[in-house]
């Protein structure tokens, strides 16, 4: 591998990570396109999901006070779900007319909670299963769940606060099952196919992010969280359609 890949990968690593940090979301968003050009698109799936896994799991130790367990209790069981079904996809359908049903969907998933959303509010478990099945679909398929979530999350009006906290062990889950399944169906190596020298990249880079990211987020009120958010999953949806449409 490279000087000038693992050089990028570091800056994703570090964009990414410090996103997260701030908004609750942003790892899978700008890491897992940036992993997919430079690794190609396996590999670089399953490097995003380990990445997300080491992020969300540091981010988690700092909010856990935030967390609404009660909310990811609600999301996590067809997470796992979305996860093997994503996982099985992935060996049948074609990479590049997935990430256009992926990004189609989540756009206008999205369009749809910023136009009609604050008008007619959803309740109940049936969004939040709905939601977690998405997710876990979404991050095995495309290495995003994050749309998914925020979705879910200007649907039921959730507080930034506490979605941004809640979405580290969403996150965690999301992105260990996505490894398993398709480590168990034979869609990645164990290895993810990288060099240690990726690995301990990851290892350092992704720390780092989040460190500078929880300094950022000092001056950064709730509002503009939320408006980074709800940007950070437009992109990422935009990124995953445009990804799909270019490989057709």
């Amino acid at each position: 591998m490279s000087v000038p890949v693992l050089l990028a990968m570091a800056l994703a690593l570090l964009v990414g990570s410090a996103l997260q940090r701030i908004a609750g979301m942003g790892m899978g968003m700008v890491v897992a396109p940036s992993l997919t050009v430079l690794l190609g698109a396996a590999t670089g799936v399953a490097a995003s999901n380990v990445a997300a896994v080491l992020t969300a799991l540091l981010i988690l130790v700092v909010l856990r006070g935030d967390v609404d367990w009660g909310r990811f209790a609600g999301i996590a069981p067809l997470m796992v779900v979305g996860s093997v079904v994503g996982a099985l996809v992935i060996l049948v359908l074609d990479a590049s007319w997935l990430d256009v049903l992926v990004g189609s969907t989540m756009l206008l998933a999205l369009a749809w909670s910023m136009t009609v959303g604050p008008r007619v509010r959803v309740h109940g478990t049936g969004a939040a299963l709905t939601a977690g099945a998405a997710g876990g679909f979404m991050n095995a398929t495309a290495g995003i769940a994050g749309p998914a979530m925020t979705v879910y999350a200007l649907a039921t009006d959730w507080g930034q606060r506490s979605f941004a906290a809640t979405l580290q062990p969403i996150f965690l889950l999301a992105n260990l099952a996505a490894l398993v399944s398709k480590a168990a169906v034979g869609a990645i190596p164990l290895d993810a196919g990288l060099p240690w020298a990726a690995w301990l990249l990851v290892a350092v880079s992704v720390p780092v992010g989040v460190l500078l990211g929880g300094v950022a987020s000092r001056w950064v009120g709730l509002r503009a969280a939320r408006r980074a958010a709800v940007t950070i999953a437009v992109v990422g949806a935009v990124i995953t359609l445009g990804r799909g449409l270019g490989g057709l």
